[in-house]
């Protein structure tokens, strides 16, 4: 027999009743019934009940078992008395007579509990990260985490494309988020950099020839965390092709993610034929671009209802030509309370307020009440409930300004209202393709254009665009997926031709000199035949995140870092030793405290 055991805590059934098995596992939950022991054995694999009674020869050392313990079990499969089957265990048909029984490893006062899924302080579960992850819940979640990788790699295999694994250490980027940097000992007072991303060496590799790439790729940004961002580093399901258009990345990619959701989603409805929605619209209907369309709520602009009327505020805005103003359906919401509700919400986010009207039954008849409505009279009130098809019981809340800023906002409150008046379909996945995104973007701080997303994409109109364009009315050929409000890749047709990358940076205010000293390789690279290309990344971790029903992604990773950016588990980051600065020829030039 083997040292340790004979079957998984998993596997054994019916079939198995009479034998003599060797169980090893953790003890997940012991019960004392009228003296008879029984232990819940759990390994990876699953959990099977054990019963030890006072006849048994290791009722003794059994009765020394405690939480967490880890245990060797031998004895007889049988079936469990009538009546007292487990229909939630694969096990639970059958339970083990235990007679013999050996002590593999003890543990001591457990500072959160393995059995059942109580909320732990996150400080608690990281530090103590490998007695979090014997948790039902997030072991199955990392288990969920190697299927979906997994079946990323061969559903891109299967579509053509090849695995390559970048460098990890490289040159640091002047674009996106801040770098990580690595101190060279061999070349004193120089620095490597963690990458953000592949994205110079994935084109590269299209300069080489091998026409379609991925890998599942680590990331490291040194940004601050966020619910729906780990810190120091994360996955991405990175790609790029050869010799294709925007359209041909959609074709490819659209059944690859979709495919991914309908294997991994419970069984939930998945968009199948992904809309296409342009930024700005994207924008004007869901204030956000990355839209949650689950909720059915559309915001439209309602402008025309308020010029010169006796609303003051919003048609004094509208004298200014870029102004308007968006209403914001809310079917259901038309009680006062509800729309002061929400107005309250509005100053907590450091609104002003949230004008609304709502409307009510009064006298037999509907009524539309509220301030906005007694200020523009009941001319101008019929006009908006007939633009936006509401009813008796409906309300609607609007924003006023210049939607560039208060666009945001306005995706916010649409949030708010689909939550709160239960509007949102969570049993499901709309995916959507949200494009046309602009080249660049006015940076009112230093007063200046600059890129808005990537700048290694190739606008709409190509290098005439750049030459004879208004640059902020330029749309690039970048993309992004939306999926339940949350982005979950990005990518776009790259710029290939030196002579249009050159003059997009121009445009952003860099110098040729800036692109031959940031991105020498790849600006030589295009000297030498740059095929059309492009491609995207999709986040691993996002797409777990949603997969798994999970609200915050370090939910789904291993050993994830707190909100302070700290591995409390290991004690990183820590200082380095005088040693190993003299080593680095670095000197620790440290903030004055206070």
């Amino acid at each position: 027999m083997h040292a340790y055991r004979t079957h998984s805590c998993g596997e054994i059934r019916e079939i198995h009743i009479g034998e003599t098995v060797r169980l090893s596992g953790w003890c997940h939950r012991i019960r004392d019934h009228g003296g008879v022991l029984f232990i819940d054995l759990r390994d990876h694999y699953g959990l099977t009940q054990c019963v030890v009674d006072p006849d048994s020869p290791a009722f003794k050392m059994a009765e020394t078992f405690r939480a967490e313990w880890v245990v060797r079990l031998d004895g007889e499969v049988r079936r469990r008395p009538v009546g007292t089957d487990n229909d939630d265990m694969a096990t639970g048909k059958i339970e083990i007579y235990v007679r013999d029984a050996q002590v593999l490893g003890t543990a001591g006062e457990l500072p959160l509990p393995v059995f059942g899924d109580q909320d732990y302080p996150e400080e608690t579960r990281l530090k103590y990260r490998f007695l979090d992850l014997r948790r039902e819940r997030i072991h199955n979640n990392i288990m969920l985490r190697g299927r979906v990788v997994d079946s990323m790699r061969e559903r891109m295999k299967a579509s053509g494309f090849n695995e390559f694994q970048t460098p990890i250490l490289t040159a640091s980027s002047p674009e996106g988020a801040r770098d990580f940097l690595v101190p060279s000992r061999i070349h004193p007072g120089k620095f490597y950099a963690l990458p953000q991303a592949p994205q110079q060496y994935k084109q590269l590799l299209m300069m080489a020839g091998f026409d379609r790439y991925f890998q599942i790729a680590p990331c490291f940004r040194d940004e601050d965390p966020r619910a729906d961002r780990l810190p120091g580093e994360f996955y991405q399901l990175d790609l790029e092709m050869s010799f294709i258009t925007q359209e041909d990345v959609f074709e490819t990619m659209e059944p690859i993610i979709t495919g991914i959701f309908e294997q991994f989603g419970k069984g939930w409805p998945v968009t199948k034929n992904w809309p296409r929605i342009p930024y700005a619209e994207a924008m004007r209907k869901y204030g956000s671009d990355k839209p949650d369309l689950r909720n059915p709520l559309v915001m439209q602009d309602v402008s025309e209802h308020f010029r010169d009327s006796g609303f003051k505020v919003f048609a004094r805005m509208l004298e200014t030509e870029k102004n308007q103003v968006w209403a914001l359906p809310a079917p259901g919401g038309g009680s006062r309370t509800f729309c002061d509700r929400m107005n309250s919400w509005a100053q907590s986010e450091g609104q002003p307020g949230l004008g609304y009207i709502f409307w009510r039954e009064a006298n037999g008849q509907t009524e539309a009440a509220g301030p906005v409505a007694k200020n523009i009279g009941p001319e101008r009130t019929e006009a908006i409930q007939k633009q936006l098809g509401l009813k008796e019981g409906d309300a609607v809340f609007f924003a006023a300004g210049d939607p560039d800023k208060f666009a945001k906002f306005a995706g916010m409150a649409r949030t708010k209202v689909g939550e709160d008046l239960n509007l949102i379909d969570k049993e499901r996945f709309e995916l959507a393709w949200v494009v046309d995104f602009p080249m660049f973007e006015w940076n009112e701080d230093e007063k200046k254009v600059d890129f808005a997303h990537n700048p290694f994409s190739m606008p709409q109109g190509g290098l005439e665009a750049l030459n004879s364009a208004d640059p902020l009315t330029l749309k690039a050929f970048q993309y992004d997926i939306a999926c339940n409000g949350f982005e979950i890749a990005s990518g776009g047709i790259r710029n290939h031709r030196p002579e249009a990358m050159v003059r997009a940076f121009e445009i952003a205010g860099y110098g040729e000199e800036t692109v031959v000293a940031e991105f020498g390789g790849m600006f030589r690279a295009f000297h030498y035949g740059a095929p059309p290309h492009g491609g995207m990344a999709a986040g691993v971790d996002r797409i777990i995140m949603l997969l798994a029903g999970e609200q915050n992604l370090r939910e789904v990773a291993l050993f994830p870092m707190n909100q302070r950016a700290e591995d409390i588990l290991m004690g990183a980051p820590s200082p380095a030793t005088p040693k190993q600065l003299r080593e680095l020829h670095l000197r620790v030039n440290l903030p004055e405290k206070g």
